[in-house]
């Protein structure tokens, strides 16, 4: 009897379970629909403000983080902030849909009186190239062996970053972007160059609200880069194969957009919506390949992960390499991305390069590279390890690694120290291209350059800076007071200039640049092979590499 009375009040329990799954599943039936909208609103808006990845070079591959083409380019208000800092709102995309208002919470009326309406921000189709307007904006001419770039107008464009909120223009201007004096924005305002969600900027004091969007007006000029043309190794309907001169970046990056490989590709031989495979340094040349699809550029992305790919380099070295093969298996640590500075660290990532000298000359070593895995300047930093940098490269090949340039992994300063001697370095030999910097880097997040250390010297900067002025001496053709520019109003500014080539408010206008010699602007390091599972590409043996090549 006990026994089925306990019966009866398990299944007189199971009963009354059921019953309340029935009522719940019935209460949130109705509710669910709604809800569920709500949070995935919610997503979408999100996922519209997601910023870009940064990305990673390979071995020779970029030390900056360049944006990919297609991906939103780093866009400020004022100068050309480090890569992945903000978005640039351009092209065609869905747009991101408002976040539907809590419970309680009254939906904001768009547009009403004393509100600023705010455009919602843009999607790009992530992986694709540039397009005709975007070709269009300038043109090229050559002269002394350079190929050069016209200078034209450009708006840089983006969101106001969470840090800037319940601040004013003036405040982000003086803080974040110091490459020009507060008088140049102050000018800009007053010549229509400054945009606050589409409206002129009246006024520096105006506070910037959550999803302001800006867009600044500015004259760009950009380095010249070799006139050595481009060429097509091979094409076909999967890849773009090209033979990549040095000098030459792959996308656009710091101060470089039409004098890049994707932009001449284009521009010159109308091959667009390309994906970059791999990445190679601005300084290297060779085999460069590009997907026409997303397909294909994930199948051999796939390849890679797979260890499926394999790279062969040659480059020429100082001194006598060791006639044996040479493994090198130190690790690599990044000590700045900003300034694209690497080394050998027991904290850095694993990698392996194996090395093999082809000839020497009696001063330098032409080496086969072919490194294992792909870190950002692999190869570059184990010669330097070894005791046999590059020849001439500008950064592992440099006086500021101290008297043994970093062989061994001997390296008598800090981290900051390091970095402040190269850029000191490269300040004195107006050669700060090379490390993708402007002047208006160095202001936030980089050591002061005005102040080497001691490991290099100030009369070692006095010697820099008296060849400098020699070869790349910039001399300021005449100081002009922004507060007297004489400046066309509004719209006249953007659409009507004759122009482009001068700009009242350029102060890059106003200095005379000696330009490099294209000798200058290669360094011994070139891609001399890109093999898979089912291709396999060479360009030809550079000039310095030939076995009677001799040191000028």
């Amino acid at each position: 009897m006990w026994l089925g009375g306990r019966v009866w009040l398990q299944v007189l329990g199971q009963v009354c379970f059921n019953l309340r799954r029935l009522t719940f599943a019935r209460t949130w039936g109705a509710r669910r629909g709604p809800m569920a909208e709500t949070l995935s609103t919610r997503a979408q808006a999100a996922s519209g403000l997601g910023a870009p990845a940064q990305q990673n070079g390979d071995a020779g591959g970029d030390a900056r983080g360049e944006q990919p083409p297609g991906r939103p380019e780093p866009a400020g208000p004022g100068v050309e902030p480090a890569p992945g800092d903000a978005t640039q709102a351009a092209g065609s995309g869905e747009q991101a849909a408002t976040a539907a208002p809590g419970p309680g919470k009254r939906k904001k009326r768009r547009g009403a009186t004393g509100e600023r309406v705010v455009p919602p921000p843009k999607k790009r189709r992530t992986g694709v190239s540039f397009g005709d307007e975007h070709f269009a904006e300038t043109s090229y001419y050559f002269e002394g062996g350079l190929r050069k770039v016209r200078p034209y107008y450009f708006d840089f464009r983006t969101y106001c970053k969470g840090r800037w909120v319940g601040h004013s223009l003036l405040h982000v201007f003086s803080t974040e972007f110091r490459a020009q004096p507060l008088a140049y924005y102050e000018a800009a305002v007053r010549a229509g160059r400054l945009h606050l969600n589409e409206e002129p900027v009246q006024d520096l004091s105006v506070v910037l609200k959550d999803n302001d969007f800006l867009r600044n007006t500015v004259h760009r000029h950009e380095p010249p880069v070799t006139a050595e043309p481009v060429r097509l190794l091979a094409e076909n309907e999967d890849v773009v194969v090209v033979d990549k001169p040095s000098s030459i970046p792959v996308h656009p990056c710091g101060r470089f957009r039409h004098n890049t490989v994707i932009f001449i590709l284009g521009k010159e031989h109308q091959l667009k919506e390309l994906h970059p495979l791999h990445r190679l340094d601005r300084l290297t040349s060779g085999v460069l390949m590009f997907a026409k699809t997303a397909a294909v550029s994930e199948r051999i992305h796939e390849q890679v992960r797979d260890r499926q790919l394999e790279k062969e380099y040659v480059c020429r070295v100082e001194g006598e390499f060791p006639a044996e093969e040479v493994t090198c298996k130190e690790p690599i640590l990044v000590v700045s991305y900003k300034v694209g500075v690497c080394r050998v660290d027991p904290r850095g990532k694993p990698c392996e390069t194996v090395f093999q000298r082809l000839s020497y000359n009696g001063h330098s070593s032409v080496v086969r590279c072919r490194p294992l895995t792909g870190r950002t300047h692999q190869i570059r930093v184990h010669l330097q390890f070894l005791g046999h940098p590059i020849l001439n490269d500008p950064i592992y090949n440099s006086i500021a690694w101290g008297p043994s340039r970093g062989r061994g992994g001997h390296i008598p300063k800090t981290d900051e120290e390091l970095l402040r001697d190269l850029v000191a370095e490269h300040q004195a030999k107006q050669s700060l291209d090379v490390l993708d910097l402007c002047e208006g880097d160095l202001s936030p997040g980089l050591p002061d350059s005005t102040a080497p250390s001691s490991e290099l010297g100030k009369d070692c900067l006095g010697e820099l800076a008296a060849s400098a002025q020699k070869m790349d001496g910039a001399v300021e053709a005449g100081p002009q007071d922004l507060d007297t520019v004489p400046l066309a109003s509004g719209k006249a500014t953007e659409i009507d200039v004759v122009d482009q080539e001068t700009d009242p408010l350029c102060a890059e206008c106003r200095l005379v640049r000696q330009d490099p010699l294209p000798q200058d602007l290669v360094m011994f390091l070139h891609a001399l092979c890109y093999k898979g599972p089912d291709f396999e590409y060479f360009s030809p043996m550079p000039a310095w590499a030939q076995d009677d090549w001799q040191e000028d």
